[in-house]
């Protein structure tokens, strides 16, 4: 009768056990960043601790990290990436090294060779060793010519930040390495991200972050672009679930690969503001645009469409403005007070 018993639940137990296809072995290259911190988090959640293995040029020190494998890894050193590949036996490289827009418009061949070389190696060892690969495209990959409102999936880019050319010039390596020899290459377009966890790291976005900062902290918000200026957000666990589900998604229904649009909201300064005055009514923010930051976000888009995603892989976001913004308060009161 056990016997019988186990066959019958046998199906269920398979697909409780395989919930994500197989048990993969992944390589986070720079888990230090905004995103890599919370991602090392989240993939050994789902993965578990010893299959994903976390790695940056900096030290990474903490819980997450220190619950699994931890590799100092140089990622413009395509032998070091290489050899923790082969050690780890991994089939999934997620590549998040890149120096963000404002601060890559201050050093630009920084920019494109952290950008392009880190994925550049990326590509040539998942060639070899027959890896999956992830790298992160961005807003920053359209340009001003680009229709700014319901930016299409398929519209010209012509990106004037290093940062943008290095995000086309990434989704169109990813593309070829695909066609060419059969890489698995993935990527989406992320707007600008909000987290609570991480701080801002030199993006063009990282006002709506540091707005909440200045909330919760009593203080008044300087705001470096001006009111009006909209571009696409999304709050951080939204990006971390398209960054696994894109990864699973069934590979026959992804017409596009290299980049998908993803969005969450649009919003534009103000409206960022008075979303949390709705929890801090005696809260201030005055304008005092910075040249560098306000030309960017002028060359980004207003809103992307994101159907393509939502059609081909079932994307869809769960955090709203009023939704993150309750969730963004609750946490950093946590954390700063």
């Amino acid at each position: 009768m056990r016997i019988v018993a186990y066959y019958i639940f046998l199906p269920n137990i398979l697909k409780l056990i395989f919930k994500y296809k197989t048990m993969k072995n992944i390589l986070i290259i720079g888990a230090g960043g905004q995103i890599g911190s919370e991602l090392t988090r989240n993939l050994r959640d789902v993965y578990g601790d010893n299959h994903v293995v976390c790695s940056d040029l900096r030290p990474l020190k903490g819980q997450d990290y220190e619950r699994g494998p931890i590799e100092r890894i140089d990622s413009t050193q395509v032998m070091q990436i290489a050899t923790a590949v082969k050690k780890y036996n991994i089939d999934t490289i997620y590549n998040l090294a890149a120096i963000l827009s404002a601060t890559a418009e201050l050093n630009p061949m920084l920019g494109w060779n952290v950008g392009i070389g880190s994925l550049v190696n990326c590509l040539e060892v998942a060639r070899l060793f027959n890896c999956a690969v992830f790298t992160p495209s961005s807003i920053g990959a359209f340009g001003p010519s680009t229709p700014h409102d319901n930016t299409p999936q398929d519209t010209i880019q012509r990106p004037n930040t290093i940062y943008g050319v290095t995000k086309v010039t990434g989704e169109l390596l990813s593309d070829y390495y695909f066609t060419r020899f059969g890489v698995d290459t993935r990527s989406v377009r992320f707007p600008g991200l909000i987290s609570h966890l991480t701080l801002p790291g030199g993006g063009t976005t990282d006002y709506a972050v540091e707005i909440y900062y200045a909330a919760v902290k009593g203080e008044k918000f300087v705001c470096p672009l001006k009111k009006g200026t909209f571009m696409d957000m999304m709050y951080m666990p939204d990006a971390q679930k398209a960054m696994i589900d894109i990864m699973e998604a069934d590979p026959s229904k992804l017409v596009h690969r290299n980049s998908f649009n993803v969005t969450a909201m649009s919003f534009d300064p103000e409206i960022i503001y008075n979303a949390i005055k709705k929890h801090y009514p005696n809260f201030e923010m005055v304008y005092e645009p910075e040249p560098i930051k306000q030309a960017i976000a002028d060359s980004w888009p207003n809103k992307m469409d994101d159907s393509c995603a939502r059609n081909e892989w079932g994307w869809k976001p769960q955090y709203d403005l009023d939704r993150m913004t309750e969730d963004m308060i609750l946490n950093l009161k946590k954390k700063l007070l």
